[in-house]
């Protein structure tokens, strides 16, 4: 059926990920007709690519387990990590509405979570807890969805196993030791057998977990709510009634609507990582890689600028870092690979061109990265080479190339994995410092010995411990780098998505230049600048703010001032913002 020319709702959400799908959901449940457009031709955004997991401090589930703690503790370690970026009202907010979300959407919606009650935070600062501040979205099978399954993103291809994604926890772990273990040889097993009988049947995978979870459930419960999910659907520009934003022009399939939203817009876009005229303005280095999909390009920001709004960029980092390498594709290009999980485990270093370590190679994403352009001289290329033996990769994996009993022949082929049988052809090959590598790796080598790392202290916080190996002995994520053949992969700047945005209240309104609301427009998610204001305290503080926020941001609509309600007769009178 064509699409009429007009479309009414009470909501429009710009964007399909978790921050614009959980506004939609708190929305519709509150008995709102809400309209949510994806300019992609499938739904989920970057969090579909995600890990899933949220920071939400005091959450349902930590205090079913007994792990309960008072308000002000959450509240003193994010003031004692953004410091002069620490904001006390979304602070509160988050702190105070976080539990509520989770519990809202448990007994409202087909969103069912799990716990991380063992994962730490990044730091050990004032207020830092060992767990209990983190939750995911519970596994889902796809099938649930009907139709729409046809209309989710995909996990990203470079993390999964020919599609099938592995859930971090237990399952990742049973991965790894499928090998040495008939318990988790048994799990493997079932998972590939189902996964193969999926892709016979479905052509994917139907046990979705992390991101690919999240956003299935959300869809899920939208769907059941009635709201109006449409793909290809790009805004081309908002409309305004005097001060107050009343719609969008929005290009559904080739065709131009005029969407009416009585109570409100919503900028859902993902923010700019691929934005490079942006990217240029606010990133310290570029080019810059990010693990985002490429359709993330400030279309929310820019919306949000032409009717007034600040974007704002005075943050500590404009994006959240994180080292990728380069995964040659069949297109002749590159996809970026995150590397998230094998940096902690004992038996590899990361090195720069002079063969140096810079960094604790197992604190989190974010700090290796912000290391890592601390230490490049201006001028110079930023980049390092994760280094490693043949037990290690074949043990772990390194990157995009995966353990035993993958065979190592096309990553090496292609370029990706350099490999040598020792350590001076290895630094040849990568143009690294011989010498320099030499003397580090037999430095390191007297420390994983002894367990301790004295230069970095590898392995000495509960985060570098967690994200380690705890069969090891005695600590977790140092290990010798012995025999060869010695594999390398070299690593550059990325990100999982950006921090700068659009500025905005507790409430998820944007924010004009006098810091004053714009009537009828919200922002959440990557197109709302953080909260955490460029700082990474713990994992999942992109995630948890946009799901809280989002919510937030839908009991706000549902609950607007009289004179806040759109009268659609004035429609016509109304300006579009070029």
């Amino acid at each position: 059926m064509k699409p009429e020319p007009i479309l009414e709702c009470d909501v429009l959400v710009l964007g399909s990920g978790a921050g614009g799908l959980s506004t939609a959901v708190t929305a519709a449940t509150q008995g709102l007709s809400v309209l949510v457009c994806e300019k992609e031709d499938v739904f989920g955004g970057t969090t579909a690519w995600s890990g899933g997991w949220m920071w939400i401090p005091r959450n349902p589930l930590a205090a079913r387990a007994g792990i309960v703690e008072d308000e002000s503790v959450p509240r003193t370690y994010l003031k004692s990590e953004l410091g002069a970026h620490f904001d006390a009202a979304k602070a509160d907010a988050l702190i105070e509405h976080g539990p509520r979300m989770v519990e809202f959407f448990e007994r409202n919606t087909s969103m069912r979570f799990i716990d991380g009650n063992r994962i730490p935070d990044f730091h050990t600062t004032q207020g830092a807890a060992t767990g209990g501040r983190s939750v995911c979205a519970m596994p889902f099978d796809g099938r649930e969805l009907g139709p729409l399954i046809d209309k989710l993103r995909a996990p990203l291809a470079e993390v999964t196993i020919k599609g099938m994604a592995i859930a971090s926890g237990q399952d990742l772990a049973h991965f790894l030791n499928a090998t040495r273990s008939a318990n988790s040889a048994w799990h493997v097993t079932k998972r590939f057998a189902a996964f193969a009988w999926h892709m016979l049947r479905y052509r994917r995978s139907m046990h979705l977990v992390n991101g690919n979870a999240l956003v299935a459930r959300l869809l899920k419960s939208a769907s059941d709510r009635g709201v109006d999910l449409r793909t290809r659907a790009r805004a081309v520009s908002l409309v305004r009634d005097g001060n107050r934003v009343t719609g969008a022009r929005v290009e559904i399939d080739g065709t131009l609507h005029d969407v009416r939203a009585r109570r409100g817009v919503v900028l859902a876009c993902g923010g700019y990582p691929h934005d490079a005229k942006r990217q240029a303005e606010t990133f310290p280095y570029t080019p810059h890689w990010s693990a985002a999909p490429k359709s993330n390009t400030g279309d929310g920001i820019r919306l949000g600028e032409a009717a007034g709004a600040q974007f704002d960029a005075s943050l500590e980092a404009p994006a959240a870092w994180a080292p990728v390498s380069l995964v040659p594709t069949t297109k002749g290009d590159a996809a970026a690979f995150p590397h998230l999980i094998e940096r902690a485990k004992p038996g590899l270093i990361a090195v720069t061109r002079a063969g140096r370590r810079f960094t604790n190679e197992a604190s989190s994403y974010y700090d290796f990265i912000s290391a890592l352009l601390g230490t490049t001289p201006p001028g110079e290329e930023a980049c390092a080479w994760l280094v490693c033996d043949h037990r290690f990769q074949r043990r772990y994996g390194l990157g995009f190339a995966k353990p035993f009993p993958f065979p190592l022949g096309p990553y090496e082929r292609s370029g990706y994995l350099q490999s040598a049988p020792t350590l001076e052809a290895l630094a040849r090959q990568c143009g690294i410092d011989a010498r320099g590598l030499a003397d580090t790796v037999a430095t390191y080598n007297g420390y994983a010995k002894d367990g301790f790392d004295p230069q970095f202290h590898k392995g000495s916080t509960p985060y570098n411990r967690v994200q380690g190996d705890a069969s090891h002995k005695p600590n977790p994520c140092l290990a010798p780098i012995a025999g060869g053949p010695f594999h390398a992969v070299k690593i550059v700047p990325g990100s999982l998505g950006t921090f700068a945005g659009l500025s905005t209240d507790a409430r998820s309104r944007v924010l004009d230049a006098s810091r004053a609301p714009i009537r009828g427009l919200y922002a959440v998610g990557n197109d709302a600048a953080s909260m955490m204001g460029g700082h990474y305290p713990a994992g999942g503080i992109t995630l948890g703010p946009a799901m809280t926020f989002g919510y937030l941001a839908g009991l706000e609509l549902a609950e607007p001032a009289r004179e806040d309600i759109v009268n659609l007769s004035n429609f016509k009178q109304a300006r579009t913002l070029q």
